[in-house]
């Protein structure tokens, strides 16, 4: 462990890492059910599902559907609610060597800023703000594709906390940069990208959508190559750590997000085929690194070479 450590320990806005390898939001649970398959020390950090003010029973009808590279989903941020995950939830994450980052999600920038106090001091890493979320003053506008509305969202979040805030952005945008600059003005610091992708599948016997949303979040290794372009635009534009995802399978996914800029990756819908896959990856990075006699994974970050 002493080697993986000199070679993989990253450092995230304050956030200390064992591994630059996370756990994706809404596809590790809360961390714990994973426990029997997965040691979670060995995980870089664990982003557990979106959370709320108050308990969410999610989206009715069919939730999940397979694609040829890849998953939708429209589970609709079901979840116990903050007091429930504080009460229960985090006493047993304590017992881990792992950091935990709460990704958190509200109608309006004032739950947001409500969210962060209460979690302010419970042992939480850091906190991660979906902002893929109907605004409710807005007319329905998410704040991830309004750069006003979002870094609204971050500055009510600064105002409540101390801890680490790393803004989630939505890859349903014009222009990716755009929202990027403006989260960080708004004093983000750190940035994660890409959230789902907006897709449609349609049964043809039935003529019906397949989810019970009719539309849902596309992921998987179909979406990667949206997500590491985008993590290299954002990344050359903005001066806080960037978090790579979007269809990372293999280390070798995971160093393309590297390459292109991103400080750390998480994965996601991998760890429904593997759950072991988080640590695997962080092994592969070592391995990468150790072949080509590099001393550390920082020496890759941003090192891609488009002359």
């Amino acid at each position: 462990m002493n080697t993986t450590e000199s070679k993989l320990t990253v450092n995230i806005a304050g956030i200390k890492m064992k591994t630059p390898v996370m756990t994706a939001s809404g596809t590790f649970g809360f961390g714990l059910e994973y426990s029997d398959f997965v040691d979670l020390n060995q995980i870089g950090a664990i982003v557990v599902k979106g959370t709320t003010l108050a308990p969410k029973i999610g989206n009715s009808g069919r939730r999940i559907a397979e694609t040829p590279a890849g998953m939708m989903n429209c589970i609709g941020l079901e979840n116990p609610g903050v007091d429930e995950f504080i009460a229960k939830t985090m006493p047993k994450l304590a017992a881990y060597q792992v950091p935990v980052i709460v990704n958190i999600s509200g109608n309006t920038a004032e739950e947001y800023g409500e969210l962060a106090a209460r979690l302010e001091e419970t042992g939480v890493a850091g906190l991660e703000l979906n902002i893929s979320c109907p605004n409710v003053k807005q007319g329905g506008i998410a704040f991830g594709t309004c750069p006003e509305s979002a870094g609204e969202v971050v500055r009510q979040v600064k105002k409540k906390t101390s801890l680490p805030v790393i803004v989630k952005l939505s890859p349903n945008v014009t222009d990716i940069v755009l929202m990027a600059k403006a989260v960080e003005a708004a004093g983000a610091d750190a940035i994660s990208l890409i959230n789902t992708l907006l897709g449609m599948a349609i049964d043809i016997n039935t003529w019906r959508p397949v989810l019970g949303n009719t539309v849902g979040g596309l992921s998987g290794p179909a979406v990667k190559p949206v997500a590491v372009r985008m993590v290299w635009q954002v990344a050359r534009a903005v001066n806080v750590p960037v978090i790579g995802m979007g269809g990372i399978m293999t280390a070798e996914d995971a160093l393309e997000f590297i390459l292109a800029g991103a400080s750390t990756v998480a994965v996601g819908t991998a760890n429904f085929v593997n759950p072991r896959v988080a640590v695997e990856v962080a092994e592969g990075i070592e391995n990468y690194l150790t072949e080509r006699g590099l001393q550390h994974v920082g020496e890759l970050i941003g090192k891609v070479n488009c002359g």
